[in-house]
């Protein structure tokens, strides 16, 4: 009996199964009707297509990191460019603004650069005058 196989003993001690089975829920019957069946498959095309499968979803995944890095660094180089325009711009006006006030200080020193020489030649003029009058008396005292 020890070399029998399971099913066939059960088969044997049918009359023994069949009380067993009224007074139970287990069903011998379950393992005869449960032979091993084997199926066949080609475990290497399987591995093989998973392989490809798993390499194609890992460069894709790369793909898509490689795109979105780039667009990021597309934003950044566009976020940076349009400060620089910015700083640049800033840069020209303020400039621009000091070239203004130069020129206005400039203008303003000239014009009182030519007014106190105005008011200095006047001022000589009527020195002159004065001293020519009082020469002109001294020379001529009828004057």
């Amino acid at each position: 009996m020890a070399g029998q196989t399971l099913p066939s003993t059960f088969t044997k001690l049918g009359h023994l199964t069949e009380a067993f089975a009224r007074r139970s829920t287990w069903n011998p019957r379950a393992f005869k009707a449960a032979t091993a069946r084997h199926i066949q498959t080609n475990s290497q095309t399987g591995a093989t297509d998973a392989a490809k499968r798993g390499i194609t979803d890992a460069i894709r995944t790369g793909e898509n990191m490689k795109n979105n890095a780039a667009s990021t660094v597309e934003h950044v180089a566009d976020k940076t460019r349009e400060a620089a325009q910015g700083v640049a711009e800033k840069a020209k006006q303020a400039a621009q603004e000091a070239w203004a006030s130069a020129k206005e200080t400039a203008q303003k020193a000239k014009d009182t650069a030519l007014g106190t020489a105005q008011d200095s030649k006047e001022s000589l003029k009527e020195t002159a005058e004065i001293a020519n009058r009082s020469m002109n008396t001294k020379n001529n005292p009828n004057c």
